[in-house]
């Protein structure tokens, strides 16, 4: 049976759905999630499927990236196909997990961040290596589909069904952008369901060249981290990895190309590790600063325009920074089981980071409601803030 049948089993959306409301989902996403099944939407999106209906156009969006005035091109399918991608790729990812080495940790069943790290950490010697990190620039976008179609081909010779419908995903070079149509090279579609899936298998070669030869490798979709017992045998690694993205017509970013000495520790995925002590990454640290500085500013302009109390955008404050850090994203409809929270605390062995932004958001609401930056803004104490709703990650670290 074809991976396509399964989309149009009630079976397979009450398994997704039990599955999502375990996870950290948004309970819109839940709900919308639940409605849907109900009302068995998903039975015309497969009918369509299975009728040879084309499937629709996918919109292009140009959105900030977090705390930075880059941008991110990202795609998405209309609302019905999209939630029968979430379910396909879910199935996707548990049909050909057997495709992948054990040191890919990007989308996979029943691994996490915190495997990641645990291998890198548990590695003998690991505080006497080099290491290398780099990030593939725009990879989900960059990706040459007509060299992914032949190996997804090969993958999935034991459903041609399923194949034929990917493909034709892929080789769809129609966007809808604004109010026009247009044709570009999309690659995968960053922010469409099934990039993940594509993303996990387009450098499976790579995974397993390091795998096979025992080097300490990780990779998660983009990022890659290489650890050596000497700077030679890092670099040499390094040169291999620029060499094969070039041949798969990919490049390195530049800017998150780095190499450590031992003593000086390493970065991945938004973690610093340093002597057997795992942390909050700077980076990590001064992009969350950068959010609440950003909307600390922003609401001290609310009330002044509205001539609101100082007490309410302090309350705002706390409010939207309590659901970012640990309850979901700012998209209600995210289905993303990754809060900030549950991707650093069960990986982090510290509170050093946890304290830094402790005490810049107190900082951020002692000023929303003093007007101060100076001594004055102490007169709110910390049980006021409290009293406002503030929660403190260092206090919900060790109490999770």
């Amino acid at each position: 049976m074809s991976l396509i049948d399964e989309l149009a089993s009630p079976a397979s959306w009450e398994r997704f759905c039990e599955y999502k409301s375990s996870l950290s989902c948004t309970k819109r996403f839940i709900k919308v999630l639940r409605s849907f099944i109900d009302e068995g939407r998903y039975a015309d999106v497969c009918r369509n499927i299975n009728s040879g209906v084309p499937f629709p156009i996918p919109r292009k969006s140009v959105i900030s990236k977090m705390s930075s005035a880059k941008k991110r091109t990202v795609y998405t399918y209309p609302h019905d196909e999209n939630i029968v991608l979430k379910l396909m790729t879910h199935l996707l990812l548990r049909r050909y997990d057997h495709l992948f080495c054990p040191n890919l940790y990007s989308f996979r069943p029943g691994r996490t961040v915190k495997d990641a790290l645990r291998y890198l950490t548990g590695l003998e010697g690991v505080d006497r290596m080099y290491s290398y990190k780099v990030d593939i620039s725009n990879y989900f976008n960059s990706i040459p589909v007509a060299e992914l179609i032949p190996e997804l081909e090969h993958v999935m010779s034991d459903d041609p069904v399923l194949y034929a419908f990917l493909r034709d995903l892929l080789e769809e070079e129609r966007v809808i952008d604004g109010d026009t149509v247009i044709t570009e090279n999309k690659g995968i579609m960053a922010g469409t369901p099934q990039a993940s899936f594509f993303a996990n298998l387009y450098l499976r070669g790579l995974d397993r060249y390091f795998y096979e030869r025992g080097i300490p490798y990780a990779r998660y979709s983009d990022d890659i981290l290489i650890l050596g017992k000497t700077e030679e045998e890092v670099r040499r690694h390094a040169s291999y990895v620029r060499e094969y993205l070039a041949s798969r017509g990919l490049t390195v970013n530049p800017d998150k190309e780095s190499y450590s000495t031992p003593g000086e520790g390493w970065v991945f995925l938004g973690f610093c590790y340093r002597a057997g002590v795992i942390d909050i990454a700077p980076a990590s640290v001064l992009k969350i600063k950068a959010k609440m500085r950003r909307k600390m500013r922003a609401l001290m302009r609310w009330t002044a325009r509205k001539g609101e109390l100082p007490v309410r955008g302090a309350s705002a404050f706390i409010r939207i920074f309590n659901s970012k850090l640990f309850e979901h994203s700012a998209d209600e409809m995210s289905d993303n089981e990754l809060t900030w929270s549950k991707w650093y605390f069960p990986v982090i062995n510290t509170d050093r980071s946890l304290k830094v932004i402790d005490h810049y958001a107190q900082d951020c609401v002692r000023y929303l409601v003093s007007g101060t930056h100076g001594k004055g803004r102490f007169r709110v104490s910390y049980e006021d803030m409290k009293a406002l709703g503030l929660r403190s990650l260092v206090g919900e670290y060790y109490g999770s």
